[in-house]
């Protein structure tokens, strides 16, 4: 398991006298293969050498062997420390440092490098700047679609919480996918993710299909917090009155034993069954499974998406 301080810089200052957390031994499913492999190395090289963050590795998602093998990475832009305190997230807090203005060619150059389709571009949060970050994204964005004309590219956002302009900003840059994850239900924001407003998240993505009907808007969350089931099912019904196409469902993974505990691991059958009222409640696409993460797969999936636009609209042709 994972340290949460060290002796030369702290990773999560303010989790370093929370009592420690019980740890749930991981059920066979939840179990994947360890990196490692010459394809996950030529991957870790070109992210090297471009000196950029991943999330894959910052939040230590299960999923980095599967994915960098197949040269897929979901950059992390702004640094490596968020000025959030989520108890969920293993990603460093404190004061980030000033934006690298090279970063956006660096992204563009790594996505032609891995010769990606689709790329995902992620953030810490950024409530030190006035536009939470947001023209940096639409940098980047911009650089990408430059160098990588072919490659369709999803933003996953932070809330841009109290930045007025932020999302309109990010929103006229044109990335293919507008994604803001709500992370948990209401009623465990308060010790889930504290620096946040569930509301206001469901606005940003309301006001994202607002400003470009087109983009396809995507959320998702995390289960297993502590959470009932109707109020997964609430959280589906907010989202679709946001007009958000794309729904993913995950296991929540503790990172160590100062952040948030699993209450209990969502067994494979009962994420089939939320993906089935998903779908039935008018989402585009839904995949919920234990392994989910909401880059995850966002190549096939966003060509999944496509698809299921074109079969909702044929119709109307």
């Amino acid at each position: 398991m994972a340290v949460v301080i060290d002796t030369m810089r702290p990773r999560h200052p303010e989790k370093a006298h929370r009592p420690d957390q019980p740890v749930l031994r991981k059920p066979e499913w939840i179990r994947v293969k360890a990196p490692g492999s010459p394809q996950w190395r030529a991957t870790q090289a070109i992210v090297r050498e471009n000196k950029l963050v991943t999330v894959c590795e910052e939040a230590g998602c299960p999923n980095i062997g599967e994915c960098w093998e197949k040269k897929h990475a979901t950059f992390m832009i702004m640094g490596d420390t968020c000025t959030r305190a989520c108890a969920f997230c293993n990603v460093r807090t404190g004061l980030p440092g000033p934006l690298d203005p090279a970063e956006p060619e660096h992204v563009a150059e790594a996505t032609a490098k891995l010769a990606l389709a689709h790329v995902v571009i992620t953030s810490v949060d950024r409530d030190d700047l006035d536009d939470g970050g947001a023209g940096h994204f639409a940098q980047v964005i911009r650089a990408t679609r430059i160098r990588c004309a072919h490659t369709t590219i999803e933003v996953l956002t932070p809330d841009f919480l109290r930045k007025d302009g932020a999302v309109e900003t990010v929103v006229a840059a044109k990335p293919d996918v507008f994604n803001h994850n709500l992370e948990t239900v209401p009623s465990k924001y308060l010790t889930v993710r504290p620096g946040a407003r569930y509301f206001a998240s469901i606005r940003l993505l309301q006001r994202a299909k607002e400003i470009d009907p087109t983009i396809f808007t995507k959320s998702g969350i995390m289960v297993g917090l502590g959470e009932e089931r109707n109020e997964v099912l609430q959280v589906m019904d907010d989202l679709r009155t946001a007009g958000v196409d794309f729904l993913t469902i995950g296991q929540y993974l503790q990172p160590t034993r100062k952040h948030h505990e699993v209450v209990r691991f969502v067994p494979p059958d009962e994420f089939k069954a939320f993906e089935a009222v998903a779908y039935a409640k008018g989402f585009l696409m839904v995949s919920a499974s234990p392994l989910t993460r909401s880059s995850h797969h966002a190549g096939e999936d966003f060509a999944r998406l496509k698809a299921a636009r074109h079969a909702l609209m044929a119709p109307a042709l």
